[in-house]
């Protein structure tokens, strides 16, 4: 069986990742199935973290850590499965840490993988997050040297001055074209350094 392909959106939160992701899922030409973070600990985990922040509220960051790593794991295995299965996966989600970054790449790099890089200027990042009002005003910068920090694309997109339709089109396109995607395979694992 063909692996499904994995376009991977590399942005920082209110970069404009799930707004591409709608516009290639409302496309009829090729099908994707689209995988969001969000949507992955949101859904199937909300009551579960819910459960450990409200028990453990005075030391968040000990348990929390201990438990999301591995949920961040399983949603790359799902990805990775999925792939297998040869289904065609948006992947939208924050690489925004090393032990992230390393486990993507370990579980992903014999997948074909179209990594896309989706950005915008950091005042343009704040003032969405204000529109937005469900994100903590700051996050999307806190995220933006470590996510920003990859040299290797196979498509950069600049959401400030494209629209989703518009990048979801030039996405479309490096996809009919049938070129390698070889960006995630020049990309090398990231020492782990003490945070």
């Amino acid at each position: 069986m063909k692996p499904g392909l994995i376009v991977f959106l590399n942005g920082t939160s209110s970069s404009g990742k799930t707004s591409i992701s709608t516009e290639l899922l409302n496309q009829n030409e090729i099908s994707f199935y689209h995988l969001s973070i969000d949507d992955f600990f949101n859904g199937l985990f909300h009551d579960y973290i819910n459960f450990i922040n409200t028990k453990y509220a005075e030391d968040v960051q000990g348990p929390t850590h201990i438990i999301i790593e591995p949920l961040i794991t399983l949603f790359y295995s799902t990805i990775k499965f999925m792939s297998v299965m040869g289904t065609n996966i948006v992947v939208d989600t924050v690489n925004d840490t090393d032990e992230r970054f390393n486990t993507f790449l370990g579980l992903l790099m014999d997948h074909p993988v179209l990594l896309v890089g989706v950005t915008c200027s950091k005042e343009e990042l704040i003032r969405r997050e204000k529109l937005r009002g469900d994100r903590e005003i700051g996050l999307a910068i806190s995220q933006y040297d470590k996510v920003y920090c990859l040299n290797e694309y196979d498509l950069e997109l600049n959401t400030e001055t494209l629209s989703p339709d518009e990048c979801a089109n030039l996405i479309l396109n490096i996809i009919r074209s049938n070129r390698e995607y070889s960006a995630f395979k020049k990309l090398n694992k990231r020492s782990v350094g003490v945070s």
